[in-house]
Protein backbone atom coordinates (compact mmCIF):
# COMPACT_ATOMS: atom_id res chain seq x y z
CA UNK A 1 0.00 0.00 0.00
CA UNK A 2 1.75 3.15 -1.25
CA UNK A 3 -0.01 6.36 -0.25
CA UNK A 4 0.63 10.07 -0.75
CA UNK A 5 -1.03 12.67 1.49
CA UNK A 6 -1.55 16.18 0.15
CA UNK A 7 -3.00 19.26 1.80
CA UNK A 8 -2.12 22.73 3.04
CA UNK A 9 -0.24 23.32 6.30
CA UNK A 10 -2.57 22.73 9.23
CA UNK A 11 -5.06 20.34 7.62
CA UNK A 12 -3.89 17.42 9.78
CA UNK A 13 -1.74 15.35 7.40
CA UNK A 14 0.65 14.32 10.16
CA UNK A 15 -2.18 13.24 12.47
CA UNK A 16 -3.80 11.16 9.72
CA UNK A 17 -0.47 9.63 8.69
CA UNK A 18 0.05 8.39 12.26
CA UNK A 19 -3.46 6.87 12.33
CA UNK A 20 -2.82 5.14 8.99
CA UNK A 21 0.44 3.80 10.45
CA UNK A 22 -1.46 2.37 13.41
CA UNK A 23 -3.90 0.52 11.15
CA UNK A 24 -1.47 -0.58 8.42
CA UNK A 25 2.17 -1.59 9.16
CA UNK A 26 3.77 0.91 6.78
CA UNK A 27 6.13 3.82 7.58
CA UNK A 28 5.37 7.52 7.34
CA UNK A 29 8.01 9.21 5.20
CA UNK A 30 8.66 12.95 5.26
CA UNK A 31 11.61 14.84 3.80
CA UNK A 32 12.37 16.24 7.25
CA UNK A 33 12.59 12.75 8.74
CA UNK A 34 14.73 11.53 5.83
CA UNK A 35 17.12 14.48 6.08
CA UNK A 36 17.57 14.13 9.84
CA UNK A 37 18.20 10.38 9.55
CA UNK A 38 20.67 10.76 6.67
CA UNK A 39 22.63 13.47 8.49
CA UNK A 40 22.63 11.47 11.74
CA UNK A 41 23.77 8.28 9.98
CA UNK A 42 26.38 10.23 7.99
CA UNK A 43 25.42 8.71 4.66
CA UNK A 44 27.09 10.21 1.60
CA UNK A 45 23.94 12.13 0.69
CA UNK A 46 23.45 13.06 4.34
CA UNK A 47 26.91 14.65 4.45
CA UNK A 48 26.12 16.68 1.34
CA UNK A 49 22.79 17.79 2.80
CA UNK A 50 24.40 18.80 6.10
CA UNK A 51 26.86 21.15 4.37
CA UNK A 52 24.00 22.81 2.46
CA UNK A 53 21.73 23.15 5.51
CA UNK A 54 24.55 24.57 7.65
CA UNK A 55 24.84 27.38 5.10
CA UNK A 56 21.13 28.06 5.57
CA UNK A 57 20.36 27.06 1.98
CA UNK A 58 17.53 24.87 0.65
CA UNK A 59 18.45 21.28 -0.17
CA UNK A 60 18.16 20.93 -4.00
CA UNK A 61 15.61 18.62 -5.60
CA UNK A 62 18.13 16.13 -6.96
CA UNK A 63 19.53 15.56 -3.47
CA UNK A 64 16.05 15.25 -1.91
CA UNK A 65 15.01 12.74 -4.59
CA UNK A 66 18.23 10.79 -3.98
CA UNK A 67 17.42 10.59 -0.28
CA UNK A 68 13.86 9.47 -1.05
CA UNK A 69 15.28 6.78 -3.38
CA UNK A 70 17.44 5.43 -0.56
CA UNK A 71 14.54 5.50 1.92
CA UNK A 72 12.06 3.70 -0.34
CA UNK A 73 14.51 0.83 -0.76
CA UNK A 74 14.77 0.16 2.97
CA UNK A 75 13.27 -3.03 4.37
CA UNK A 76 10.29 -1.43 6.14
CA UNK A 77 9.00 0.02 2.84
CA UNK A 78 8.52 -3.37 1.20
CA UNK A 79 4.85 -3.50 2.24
CA UNK A 80 4.27 0.16 1.39
CA UNK A 81 4.72 3.68 2.72
CA UNK A 82 3.00 7.01 3.36
CA UNK A 83 4.54 10.04 1.65
CA UNK A 84 3.82 13.10 3.80
CA UNK A 85 5.13 16.47 2.58
CA UNK A 86 6.85 15.11 -0.52
CA UNK A 87 6.61 16.02 -3.32
CA UNK A 88 6.14 19.77 -2.74
CA UNK A 89 6.43 20.94 -6.34
CA UNK A 90 5.61 19.74 -9.87
CA UNK A 91 9.32 19.10 -10.68
CA UNK A 92 9.59 16.94 -7.55
CA UNK A 93 6.43 15.06 -8.56
CA UNK A 94 7.83 14.43 -12.05
CA UNK A 95 11.10 13.19 -10.52
CA UNK A 96 9.11 10.92 -8.19
CA UNK A 97 7.29 9.43 -11.20
CA UNK A 98 10.64 8.52 -12.76
CA UNK A 99 11.97 7.16 -9.47
CA UNK A 100 8.94 4.94 -8.86
CA UNK A 101 9.18 3.54 -12.39
CA UNK A 102 12.85 2.72 -11.82
CA UNK A 103 12.01 0.98 -8.54
CA UNK A 104 9.06 -0.84 -10.14
CA UNK A 105 6.66 0.77 -7.66
CA UNK A 106 3.28 2.43 -8.15
CA UNK A 107 1.26 4.76 -5.95
CA UNK A 108 -2.06 3.24 -4.89
CA UNK A 109 -3.67 6.45 -3.66
CA UNK A 110 -3.10 10.21 -3.63
CA UNK A 111 -5.33 11.70 -0.93
CA UNK A 112 -5.83 15.44 -0.58
CA UNK A 113 -7.15 16.62 2.80
CA UNK A 114 -9.02 19.78 1.91
CA UNK A 115 -9.79 22.61 4.36
CA UNK A 116 -10.70 26.22 3.54
CA UNK A 117 -7.75 28.57 4.13
CA UNK A 118 -9.64 30.83 6.54
CA UNK A 119 -10.61 27.80 8.62
CA UNK A 120 -6.97 26.69 8.66
CA UNK A 121 -5.96 30.14 9.92
CA UNK A 122 -8.61 29.99 12.65
CA UNK A 123 -7.51 26.48 13.60
CA UNK A 124 -3.80 27.30 13.80
CA UNK A 125 -3.97 30.76 15.40
CA UNK A 126 -5.92 29.22 18.28
CA UNK A 127 -3.25 26.61 19.01
CA UNK A 128 -1.38 26.91 22.30
CA UNK A 129 1.57 24.98 23.70
CA UNK A 130 2.85 24.38 27.22
CA UNK A 131 6.56 25.28 27.15
CA UNK A 132 7.19 23.11 30.20
CA UNK A 133 5.57 19.72 29.53
CA UNK A 134 4.74 20.06 25.81
CA UNK A 135 0.97 19.64 26.17
CA UNK A 136 -1.03 20.88 23.14
CA UNK A 137 -4.18 22.96 23.41
CA UNK A 138 -6.60 24.72 21.10
CA UNK A 139 -8.76 27.60 22.29
CA UNK A 140 -11.62 26.40 20.06
CA UNK A 141 -12.05 22.80 21.15
CA UNK A 142 -9.41 21.89 23.73
CA UNK A 143 -8.68 25.03 25.81
CA UNK A 144 -6.19 25.29 28.69
CA UNK A 145 -7.35 26.42 32.15
CA UNK A 146 -9.38 29.67 32.25
CA UNK A 147 -6.28 31.53 33.49
CA UNK A 148 -4.33 30.36 30.41
CA UNK A 149 -2.31 27.77 32.31
CA UNK A 150 -1.60 24.12 31.45
CA UNK A 151 -4.02 21.55 32.86
CA UNK A 152 -1.17 19.10 33.41
CA UNK A 153 1.58 21.16 35.05
CA UNK A 154 0.20 24.66 35.66
CA UNK A 155 2.70 26.50 33.44
CA UNK A 156 1.39 29.46 31.40
CA UNK A 157 0.75 28.29 27.82
CA UNK A 158 2.15 30.16 24.82
CA UNK A 159 1.46 30.73 21.14
CA UNK A 160 4.33 29.61 18.91
CA UNK A 161 5.65 32.08 16.33
CA UNK A 162 4.70 29.50 13.64
CA UNK A 163 1.06 29.82 14.75
CA UNK A 164 0.80 33.59 14.40
CA UNK A 165 -1.49 34.80 11.62
CA UNK A 166 1.16 36.56 9.50
CA UNK A 167 3.38 33.48 9.47
CA UNK A 168 0.48 31.18 8.59
CA UNK A 169 -0.68 33.40 5.72
CA UNK A 170 2.87 33.42 4.32
CA UNK A 171 3.03 29.61 4.50
CA UNK A 172 -0.33 29.34 2.74
CA UNK A 173 0.83 31.71 -0.01
CA UNK A 174 3.89 29.52 -0.62
CA UNK A 175 1.67 26.42 -0.62
CA UNK A 176 -0.76 28.01 -3.11
CA UNK A 177 2.05 28.81 -5.56
CA UNK A 178 4.27 25.75 -5.18
CA UNK A 179 2.29 22.78 -3.88
CA UNK A 180 -1.41 23.24 -4.66
CA UNK A 181 -0.76 22.61 -8.41
CA UNK A 182 -0.04 19.00 -7.44
CA UNK A 183 -3.79 18.51 -7.06
CA UNK A 184 -4.29 19.13 -10.79
CA UNK A 185 -1.16 17.07 -11.60
CA UNK A 186 -2.56 13.96 -9.91
CA UNK A 187 -6.18 14.65 -10.86
CA UNK A 188 -5.15 14.55 -14.54
CA UNK A 189 -3.65 11.11 -13.88
CA UNK A 190 -6.97 9.99 -12.35
CA UNK A 191 -5.28 9.31 -9.00
CA UNK A 192 -6.55 12.13 -6.78
CA UNK A 193 -9.09 11.52 -4.02
CA UNK A 194 -10.27 14.53 -1.99
CA UNK A 195 -11.37 14.26 1.65
CA UNK A 196 -13.12 17.08 3.52
CA UNK A 197 -10.71 17.84 6.37
CA UNK A 198 -13.13 20.17 8.17
CA UNK A 199 -14.44 17.30 10.32
CA UNK A 200 -13.36 15.45 13.42
CA UNK A 201 -10.09 13.52 13.22
CA UNK A 202 -11.86 10.14 13.35
CA UNK A 203 -14.36 11.19 10.66
CA UNK A 204 -11.54 12.21 8.32
CA UNK A 205 -9.74 8.96 9.04
CA UNK A 206 -12.89 6.95 8.30
CA UNK A 207 -13.10 8.57 4.85
CA UNK A 208 -9.43 7.79 4.19
CA UNK A 209 -9.83 4.15 5.23
CA UNK A 210 -12.81 3.84 2.89
CA UNK A 211 -10.71 5.18 0.01
CA UNK A 212 -7.89 2.75 0.82
CA UNK A 213 -10.38 -0.10 1.05
CA UNK A 214 -11.83 0.78 -2.34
Amino acid sequence: MRIMLLGAPGVGKGTQAKKIQEKFPIPQISTGEILRAAVKNQTELGKQAKVIMEKGELVPDDLIVGLVRERLQEEDCKKGFILDGFPRTIPQAEALDVLLQELNMKLNAVIDIDVDYEKIIARLTNRRLCPSCGADYNLLNNPPNPDNTCKKCGETVIQRDDDKEGTIRNRLEVYEKQTRPLKDFYAEKGMLKVVNGDQGVDDVFGKIVKILGD
